[in-house]
């Protein structure tokens, strides 16, 4: 492609310009990948520098993504994460027609901390079952949450968890037909090596972290739990 050379418009910034164009045109599909720095280099006449900076300039502009060892990705639109009364993770992502996968990352049977057990409204050394999940939005990491519930209230949702991935379900299984969300709170920090890596992120991109807590339709509190959030990939938004 020829770009326009002397006319005061430094090249790199053409370069963003024509990549830009197409990615609103769609030519460049949300979440596909760009082609290499050589690829666009020879497609421009330019170097790899000045290729290096067009990419530079999308990504400050949140059309572009880079994933080390990947490459670089058209970003993806943002997902409206809606928090509520009624707050379920897999809801929330069909409901705007997205693509959502869960795991177990590990499970275990422990004394509650003070905070837990304040959380839970759990006696001192009570036991609690703790989950750690990775949740995947359209097939990319999106959430490591967290997850406490009263070991007595619920001896089987390890179990239960492992079916089918939901903690919703899990919960039903083990005699818990709805709940409600009691508290959110929203914090953000920067990731540690291990979350930035289960995220697929640099270590010095912020994650948005929720701490909440869940209660039955008694009010009796039935989950503690804190997710970690890749802010790049989604906002918070509250309502009724």
């Amino acid at each position: 492609m020829d770009l326009e050379r002397g006319t005061g418009l430094t090249v790199w910034r053409q370069i963003a310009s024509v990549l830009a164009q197409e990615i609103g045109a769609g030519q460049l599909a949300a979440g596909s990948r760009l082609p290499t720095e050589p690829e666009l280099a020879a497609r421009f006449g330019v170097n790899r520098h000045t290729v290096r900076r067009a990419i530079g300039e999308l990504i400050d502009r949140g059309l572009l993504r880079a994933e080390q060892g990947r490459g670089t990705f058209v970003q993806e639109h943002v997902l409206d994460y809606l928090v509520g009364r009624r707050t379920r993770f897999s809801e929330i992502i069909t409901a705007q027609k997205r693509q959502t996968a869960g795991r177990l990352l590990e499970s275990a049977v422990e004394t509650a901390s003070t905070t837990v057990a304040k959380e839970l409204g759990l006696r001192r050394g009570a036991k609690v079952v703790r989950l750690e999940t990775q949740r995947d939005l359209d097939g990319r990491p999106l959430a490591l949450g967290t997850h406490y519930f009263s070991r007595a209230r619920f001896p089987g949702l390890i179990q239960a968890f492992g079916r089918d991935s939901s903690i919703t379900k899990a919960l039903a299984r083990c005699g818990l037909s709805d709940y409600e969300r009691s508290v959110t709170r929203v914090t953000a920090r920067l990731p540690e090596a291990e979350e930035a890596r289960l995220l697929s992120q640099p270590v010095n991109r912020p994650l948005l972290v929720t701490e909440s807590v869940n209660v039955d339709l008694e009010g009796r509190p039935t989950e503690y739990g804190v997710t970690r959030f890749a802010s790049d990939r989604m906002q918070i938004v509250f309502g009724d």
